[in-house]
């Protein structure tokens, strides 16, 4: 996995035109192959339903984000490709519930994302290891962006080829790092054209603490809902936050007993979209040992249930392991 160091830029523009310049190629690549994109998210854009429901979102975030909205807009130039696809696939899950199902349909259904989490603040160990399992046409089509953002300020994140940093994990030079969770809300509590998570996660690389962050994802006012863990490294602080539209958010403090969080609410108390495979690995997370950081990354790695299998520290770090996280194999370790 590729690292690309970038910064300090005279505008936010300039960074992401880089970053899109950089990888040019995997951005390129990922669009060819995302059918999600192809055969739902582009024909939407184009019909007279899609179109006002994505001025929507451009305009509201846009408005909300104007700095990240022209990172956008620099990584679609910089990587040479259509700038409605680079928006396309970062309002991704706040478009398709509102594309219209038929039976006839033939298209692809939007694969879930099937990340885990495990989190705990002990007397002896604080852990939070995640287990990045996103949609196939991904594979492949990820890197870490590393940005200078001048004054000292820093983040390094995990991004997926064409979106914002970073809607899976990330840390920053403030010592707050988070992991997130997709989670599925019924779509009657899907809001029309309100801020997208790739926008409110791009926002968190840039908290100051854990209070921040949290300021941050309460004035949101997202479409869809997602599950956030935040970690503040210096004061050793697990929380967990589950959203939802019209400003709905439940907060839980992670203390001595583990947390497992799959894509599913766990205590906002919210109308969602059942989903077995999170329930089975929630279940089968609770059946295993959790008393060692050995212990954690078993969980992560744990394929036991072949129908739906599962498949970081004190000591302030955060590693980044390539494929099943039980074989150990850490590509990169970086210091909080």
């Amino acid at each position: 996995m590729e690292i690309f160091e970038v910064g300090p830029c005279e505008s936010s523009y300039k960074m992401g035109y880089e970053i899109g310049q950089k990888f040019s190629s995997v951005i390129k690549s990922r669009l060819a192959t995302d059918l999600i994109l192809q055969d739902q998210l582009r024909p939407f854009a184009e019909s007279e339903l899609g179109k006002p429901l994505i001025i929507a979102l451009c305009d509201n975030n846009q408005s909300k984000f104007s700095r990240y909205w022209d990172e956008l807009v620099g990584t679609a130039e910089g990587s040479g490709v259509p700038v409605l696809d680079i928006i396309l696939i970062n309002f991704r899950k706040e478009i398709l519930p509102f594309i219209p199902k038929t039976e006839a349909s033939k298209v692809p259904d939007d694969t879930p994302d099937d990340c885990s989490d495990v989190l705990v603040v002990a007397d002896d160990m604080a852990i939070a290891a995640h287990n990045e399992d996103a949609n196939v046409a991904l594979v492949g089509h990820t890197y870490l962006i590393q940005a200078n953002l001048g004054d000292g300020q820093s983040f390094t994140a995990y991004t997926y080829a064409g979106e914002l940093p970073s809607c899976a994990f990330g840390f920053n030079s403030h010592g707050l790092a988070f992991t997130l969770n997709s989670v599925p809300p019924c779509e009657d509590e899907i809001a029309a054209g309100g801020i997208g998570r790739n926008f409110v996660s791009r926002d968190l690389l840039e908290a100051t603490s854990i209070d921040d962050a949290l300021t941050r994802i309460r004035s949101s006012e997202v479409s869809v809902g997602h599950s956030y863990n935040l970690i503040d490294v210096p004061q050793r602080n697990i929380l967990n936050a589950e959203t939802a539209s019209r400003n709905r958010i439940s907060v839980c403090r992670i203390n001595s007993e583990p947390f497992f969080h799959a894509n599913m609410y766990l205590h906002l108390q919210i109308p969602q979209v059942q989903d077995e495979n999170s329930r089975s690995r929630k279940e089968t997370a609770a059946s295993l040992p959790k008393q060692s950081k050995d212990d954690f990354l078993f969980v992560l790695g744990n394929t036991d249930d072949k129908k739906y299998p599962i498949y970081m520290t004190d000591a302030r770090s955060l590693s980044v392991i390539e494929g099943n996280p039980k074989e150990g194999k850490t590509a990169h370790v970086f210091r909080l």
